[in-house]
């Protein structure tokens, strides 16, 4: 039964000030609930109907949770969805320590101030399918822990490393790693000599990169154009750039 008081607390986390108070987060649907729970990361609560319960006991059963049976129509009370799954995870948030020796051997990706929450689940998929191990968000970009970036995601966001920090502190921690920049007049991504351990920066979807970052930029690098769009989204470009880093 779904009690007024964890109505509310799980209404209150779809917030990103009650997230950051409680250092938890919502993750809804029957995938992205399979993905969570065989991971390696705490699920607090789990808020589920009692047939999908019955059926994925495997999954749950004496894992140190709280359950909650609740019928469809709570369910409807409580998510985000216009089609409400039948499971909804109140997750723990990961400490996410930054590793030197992990960032100076790999690709990492830096967004800033991505805006879309749509993009930045679609940006941690592609990190994962290409074993990238950190994303660094700027400050201004959208919640990694907002219930649509998760929706979005998958359940990539259990694998991928999501750090929020200044981006010009990152790059003074690491000035030997490489910036490449995707704008809209650089060189060409398909001849250019790209690294394979480096920083892929992705700008705002309709600013692009920022000036205050130019000075950290090695490299200014486009996606060739052969028709007329005047631009790509942000979360496509990303994949296409990273399709690139891995070719190198």
């Amino acid at each position: 039964m779904l009690s007024k008081s964890i109505e509310k607390y799980v209404n209150s986390l779809k917030q990103k000030k009650h997230r950051l108070e409680e250092g938890r987060f919502l993750a809804e649907g029957e995938k992205i609930a399979e993905e969570f729970l065989t991971s390696g990361l705490r699920a607090d609560k789990i808020i589920a109907t009692g047939e999908w319960l019955k059926e994925q006991e495997q999954l749950w059963n004496r894992k140190e949770m709280t359950i909650v049976d609740v019928s469809e129509i709570e369910m409807k009370r409580i998510s985000g969805l216009i089609q409400p799954s039948r499971v909804l995870l109140v997750m723990e948030i990961p400490a996410m320590p930054i590793e030197e020796h992990i960032v100076k051997t790999s690709l990492n990706l830096v967004l800033e101030d991505i805006s879309d929450p749509g993009n930045m689940g679609t940006i941690i998929r592609i990190a994962d399918w290409f074993g990238i191990p950190y994303i660094f968000c700027s400050e201004n970009c959208v919640d990694v822990y907002n219930p649509k970036v998760v929706l979005a995601s998958m359940g990539s966001i259990s694998r991928v490393c999501t750090i929020e920090m200044k981006v010009s502190e990152l790059f003074e921690r690491f000035p030997s790693l490489p910036a490449y920049a995707t704008v809209l007049e650089g060189e060409n991504l398909f001849t250019a000599n790209l690294k394979r351990e480096a920083f892929i920066v992705i700008g705002n979807e309709s600013r692009g990169i920022s000036e205050a970052l130019t000075p950290y930029i090695h490299k200014k690098v486009t996606i060739p154009k052969f028709g007329k769009a005047e631009s790509l989204n942000a979360a496509v470009a990303a994949g296409i750039v990273c399709a690139m880093f891995r070719r190198s």
